[in-house]
């Protein structure tokens, strides 16, 4: 527990120190969570903080902050995740940093807000053009800043190329790591470029993938990043994501990570493939999910090495038998 609010969350916020409270709430592997209480001109408020130190809590950070505005920026409407209002350096504290967020309330006795299904917000939002970054002329896959998958640091590059840019800034970009953290793994290794030097183009080409255009998707989706709660002051209770990586980039993406983990049920699948259909080749789409989970086991792989390693080959050999020649 910090034992008071920092004068640059105040400041932020434009609150009061005499009004406002810091306790320590629920819990993350890589940063202190903590709920804020506050009052303002007669009426309460709370928010939800996050402080942890070093530059890859900054980085964390600021990558959270424009991922859940990235969410709420395509559809206000859907109240599908948590506004983020500051993130920074804590002034009474050197070298850590802070993001504040709205609070999320699980426990909430709030009648249900907008009665949409989950699969109904996240087809909206994998169906909203994403908007065209300052420089360019068009809408491109990539994300303003750095963003972190647990603690993997991402590089979202802007590239104009969804094959290239899941190549290079994912698959090629993960194994670096996982050799960093674990070791050189020729095995391993030479199975990843193999992927991204031909599968990835093979299902991904820009010539062959039908219809795919840029749009923002969470990153991380797993269950546990996912959840039934009130969001912030106002309305009901909603269905609500909240830890993103998000990036632009193509919706089916967003699955790899879904169907790794399980967790949304037939109910969920069955009214999201209505919403969102397959993109062609359709008869290539479970291969294409394969390879967009393929970064999560790999990811996995860096961050905690043992078992991730066989999951990540286990879909390696299938896709370059498949795809890559049966050599590799």
């Amino acid at each position: 527990m910090l034992p008071h609010v920092d004068a640059a969350i105040l400041e932020a916020l434009g609150l009061e120190a005499t009004s406002s409270k810091l306790v320590s709430h629920g819990g993350s592997g890589f940063s202190s969570t903590h709920k804020l209480v506050a009052t303002k001109d007669g009426q309460e408020f709370t928010f939800f903080v996050k402080t942890g130190s070093g530059p890859e809590a900054e980085i964390m950070f600021r990558g959270e902050h424009a991922s859940l505005n990235a969410l709420n920026a395509a559809d206000p409407s859907l109240r599908l995740a948590p506004r983020s209002y500051a993130h920074g350096a804590l002034r009474s504290s050197p070298g850590k940093f802070f993001l504040v967020t709205d609070f999320l309330d699980f426990n909430s006795s709030a009648s249900n807000g907008t009665g949409l299904s989950l699969a109904a917000k996240l087809a909206k939002l994998h169906t909203t053009p994403a908007p065209i970054p300052k420089g360019f002329s068009k809408p491109m896959y990539g994300f303003p800043v750095p963003t972190c998958c647990g603690a993997t640091k991402q590089d979202n590059t802007w590239t104009e190329s969804w094959a290239e840019f899941y190549a290079e800034h994912r698959l090629r970009a993960i194994l670096r790591e996982g050799v960093r953290q674990n070791g050189q793994d020729k095995e391993l290794s030479e199975a990843v470029e193999k992927v991204a030097a031909v599968v990835v183009p093979r299902l991904l080409g820009d010539g062959h993938l039908k219809g795919v255009m840029p749009v923002v998707v969470h990153g991380d989706l797993w269950s546990g990043n996912h959840g039934r709660a009130k969001i912030g002051q106002t309305g009901g209770v909603e269905e609500v994501v909240f830890d993103p990586s998000c990036v632009y980039g193509h919706s089916e993406y967003e699955l790899g990570i879904m169907r790794m983990f399980g967790g949304f049920g037939s109910r969920f699948w069955k009214e999201y493939e209505s919403l969102v259909p397959k993109a062609e080749p359709k008869e290539e789409w479970d291969d294409r999910i394969s390879l967009y989970e393929l970064y999560h086991h790999l990811n996995h792989y860096a961050l905690f090495g043992g078992g991730y390693r066989s999951g990540a080959m286990f879909i390696m050999r299938k896709l370059i038998s498949k795809y890559g020649g049966g050599s590799g």
